[in-house]
């Protein structure tokens, strides 16, 4: 099982940034498949979801209208487009796929600073 995240780095608040996460050794279109971040000093915490089934979404209030998250079960891939980035989302984002089981990417680093 393999699951890769991409995408991250330094950004200007305000700006954006489209993490991806690919995903392999498992049956990635019966998976739900969310993004959880992780601040220093903080407890890891979901950001956003997208059920395996129907493709519906839920997200934390913090990053609601802001963050988008979409699946291609075609490519085994789950992105986050993150726009209007504020220095409180700097974090370590990390993917993640659960069925009953969990599996999880070794995360990419986001940082929203000046």
């Amino acid at each position: 099982v393999h699951v890769v995240e991409s995408g991250g780095g330094l950004v200007q608040p305000g700006g954006s940034l489209r993490l991806s996460c690919a995903a392999s050794g498992f049956t990635f279109r019966s998976y739900r498949m969310s993004w959880y971040r992780q601040a220093p000093g903080k407890e890891r915490e979901l950001v956003a979801a997208i059920t395996a089934v129907g493709g519906n979404t839920n997200y934390a209030d913090s990053v609601k209208g802001r963050f988008t998250i979409s699946r291609d079960n075609a490519k085994n891939t789950v992105s986050l487009q993150m726009n209007s980035l504020k220095p409180e989302d700097t974090a370590v984002y990390y993917c993640q796929a659960d069925w009953g089981r969990s599996y999880w990417g070794q995360g990419t680093q986001v940082t929203v600073s000046s």
